[in-house]
């Protein structure tokens, strides 16, 4: 009887092991590991869309209290690179999103499960009904974009003066958005490319859903999903109230 109560304790200690790492992440106000991208990466033009009411929702998210845009600094560090090299092609970086605190992520679950609000949907999701935007994964209760070193761009072409035609817009909910979309004429595709190329080159990584999305491949806080509100100050060296982190339940992220 022992030896099997000793089994079951040890099973139960591996299937612990085995989860734990994953079953669980951390919720921080803490802003110190975070720079403006402005200050990082100067040469990036700053389109910040949840701080509009130019977005899928129609108003200003939550946590969105100035038009700037913070990023980890190894986030931005790695960006830079990416700007630097793309500035001697005649081109320039436009950030639409980047730290994406959760009560953002919040108000996109609320507004989700909001069937009546569909005031954007002709510009944003005009091929899909609302209700099948979480079970597709455009919204979820998690958001990689929390985690500080994700950022949403473009380019912009210096000699042209406009944004770089990808042939479909930012957040746009459907497969013409998929970086490899076959709809898309063969300009529009190297242009994708030319920026996901690029990105790639400098450390980050795709997804096969947006072209506009990349994620630091080594970012720094793999389990931590940030708190603090996007704006100016935010990015100041925080101070240390001496409580931990409270831990929350991992639920299968969005992008």
């Amino acid at each position: 009887m022992r030896r099997r109560l000793c089994a079951l304790l040890l099973c139960a200690a591996l299937l612990y092991c085995a989860v734990a790492p994953t079953a669980f992440a951390i919720a921080s106000d803490d802003a110190s590991g975070f720079v403006l991208v402005s200050e990082a990466v100067p040469d990036a033009i700053l389109e910040i869309r949840y701080y509009s009411t130019y977005n899928f929702i129609g108003d200003r998210i939550d946590g969105y209290e100035e038009p700037v845009a913070l990023l980890t600094r190894e986030a931005a560090r790695a960006l830079r690179e990416v700007s630097d090299e793309l500035v001697e092609k005649g081109y320039r970086l436009k950030i639409y999103d980047a730290y994406r605190p959760q009560a953002a992520v919040d108000h996109f679950v609320r507004w989700a499960g909001d069937g009546g609000d569909t005031r954007m949907k002709p510009y944003f999701y005009p091929e899909l009904d609302k209700g099948v935007l979480f079970k597709q994964g455009y919204i979820a209760r998690r958001s990689g974009h929390s985690r500080g070193s994700t950022v949403d761009l473009t380019l912009f072409d210096m000699a042209a003066g406009k944004d770089v035609d990808m042939g479909g817009t930012f957040d746009h909910f459907g497969r013409l958005s998929h970086p490899d979309y076959s709809g898309v004429t063969q300009a529009q595709y190297e242009n994708r490319m030319l920026l996901r190329n690029t990105m790639l080159a400098h450390g980050f990584k795709a997804i096969s859903t947006e072209w506009w999305h990349f994620t630091l491949v080594n970012e720094p806080y793999r389990d931590t999903y940030f708190t603090f509100p996007v704006r100016a100050d935010a990015v100041a060296p925080a101070v240390d109230s001496g409580e931990e982190g409270m831990v929350l339940p991992v639920v299968i992220e969005g992008e």
